[in-house]
């Protein structure tokens, strides 16, 4: 696989606690020179990051993050200003207790109603795998497909476990409708990336893959 095309897979990610202005703006940089889909950043960034990169990369930024258990109200009032400072992709976390309790219908509700706030802008709906048994990875695959959505994500990596080659193909097996997947958290090298798009995901949450080629370009392999 072409190292441009892995690249272009990838949401360059930042979402330290501690992130500052100066490293975004590394981030975005690094985004705009190695053409990657997004940078995911934290959403009191997106404005003057939207500014800084001045449309030529996409902002995406997560909301509901990383706990998922924000009210749906207030979901919606994050994804709506997410937007309007320009943002152009969401990433929510869902209510992983109403997995649990089974609420199948409020989980579709709620996404509903978040991709309705992003007024046309791309959502992708973070599971949490390393949360759910296979069943219920199965199940949300089937909400998120009915949801309007476009994509759903394996993991924040803020959970103890991220993307895990079982699970992106089992969601590969079970999305529908054209719906695509975001493997993230853990995605450390080249082979990792490359092993789960050809598994099925679309896209690559990762802050390393940008790292990996750097170290390549500095040791004058590239």
């Amino acid at each position: 696989m072409e190292l441009k095309d892995i690249l272009s897979k990838c949401d360059h990610t930042l979402l330290a606690q501690t992130a500052t202005w100066d490293e975004i703006k590394a981030i975005c940089d690094d985004g705009m020179k190695y053409g990657c889909a997004s940078v995911c950043i934290p959403a009191s960034y997106v404005k003057q990051a939207a500014e800084y990169v001045a449309g030529e990369l996409p902002i995406c930024t997560v909301i509901g993050f990383p706990n998922g258990y924000d009210t749906t109200a207030a979901k919606c009032f994050m994804a709506t200003d997410a937007v309007e400072n320009g943002a152009e992709e969401v990433d929510m976390v869902i209510n992983l207790g109403w997995v649990k309790d089974q609420k199948w219908d409020d989980l579709l509700a709620e996404i509903k109603a978040v991709k309705a706030a992003c007024k046309g802008k791309l959502l992708k709906v973070i599971i949490e795998c390393c949360f759910l048994t296979d069943e219920e990875k199965i199940k949300m695959c089937e909400i998120v497909t009915a949801s309007g959505a476009e994509y759903i994500k394996t993991s924040t990596g803020f959970a103890g476990g991220g993307a895990t080659r079982e699970d992106v193909a089992l969601m590969a097996a079970h999305m529908t409708n054209g719906k695509k997947i975001k493997a993230a958290g853990g995605i450390a090298s080249l082979q990792d990336a490359e092993d789960f798009l050809k598994l099925g995901a679309d896209r690559l949450g990762t802050s390393r893959i940008v790292k990996a080629v750097k170290e390549l370009e500095a040791k004058g392999e590239l």
